[in-house]
């Protein structure tokens, strides 16, 4: 992505699911869908930037989209970008 692009094109939304939830409130991990194109360190600026607080580590996975059929013929979902955020000390994220 261009440096010039903010932050918050970069971080789509959290990711909350059971899973995600339980990792925000017994590992201090917190998951967000991302823009395909991003990087770890654009991700770790925008989320340091966007949150104000200091990253320790980031896990990334791309989730392929599905394939699907429609009276109109075949459809495919686009792949989503996955960011796990680990962060320094007893820091929070404050999502609610």
């Amino acid at each position: 992505m261009p440096a010039n692009v903010a932050s918050h094109y970069i971080i789509k939304r959290p990711l909350l699911s059971e899973k995600s939830t339980f990792a925000m409130n017994e590992q201090r991990r917190y998951s967000f869908i991302v823009d395909t194109r991003a990087t770890k360190d654009e991700i770790k600026k925008a989320i340091e930037q966007i949150y104000k607080v200091e990253v320790a580590a980031i896990n990334t996975q791309v989730r392929k989209g599905k394939a699907y059929r429609t009276k109109m013929g075949p459809m495919q979902v686009a792949p989503q970008k996955r960011a796990i955020i680990r962060l320094k000390g007893d820091q929070v994220i404050e999502l609610f």
